[in-house]
């Protein structure tokens, strides 16, 4: 499941990247380019083992409508707002949520930057306290479990985009593309 889900996203963003050179290189908004991403992203979702997911950007609810929330490092709750989120919304329990994704752009202030890094690294994580609701027919009262949290960064004056994969509340790699 893990490599297929990064395969998808790779063949995504290489067409985000040839198709979207234009938008990119005039600078519009990040919402905009997000936007662009998720549609890249149903359609390899729709034509994969993962077709019952969902691919929603800027979504903030959970099942039943509740706020989306996290666990900061301070266990403070934090409610939270992803850029594009891939997830079942609500519908398959044994994993609802498959990768959450994050966009800045390279002139962002860093605390921006390091604030989409630490929710990232919040999602990704397994539990919070090991503490998980046993009957399986019941979503964990924060978000967790994401199998894997992406960070982008375009830098349209360089023409490159930093990847970042997170995984189990982790940095696991990072790597430059040029375009």
């Amino acid at each position: 499941m893990e490599e297929q889900l990064l395969e998808i996203f790779r063949a995504s963003n290489q067409t985000f990247l040839q198709r979207e050179i234009d938008n990119i290189q005039n600078g519009v908004a990040e919402r905009n380019l997000c936007g662009r991403l998720a549609i890249y992203l149903s359609e390899n979702i729709n034509n994969s083992d993962f077709a019952n997911y969902y691919v929603d950007p800027e979504y903030n609810r959970n099942y039943g409508g509740r706020i989306k929330t996290i666990l900061d490092d301070g266990l403070n709750e934090i409610v939270i707002n992803c850029d594009i989120i891939i997830h079942s919304r609500g519908q398959i329990i044994e994993q609802d949520n498959l990768v959450a994704f994050e966009m800045k752009k390279a002139n962002r202030p860093q605390t921006e930057k390091d604030s989409d890094k630490n929710r990232l690294r919040a999602l990704t994580k397994d539990s919070y306290d090991d503490v998980w609701s046993a009957d399986g027919k019941t979503l964990p009262e924060h978000v967790c479990g994401y199998v894997w949290g992406v960070y982008l960064e375009i830098d349209n004056l360089n023409r490159t985009e930093l990847v970042e994969l997170y995984q189990n509340g982790q940095l696991v790699s990072n790597e430059i593309i040029n375009y």
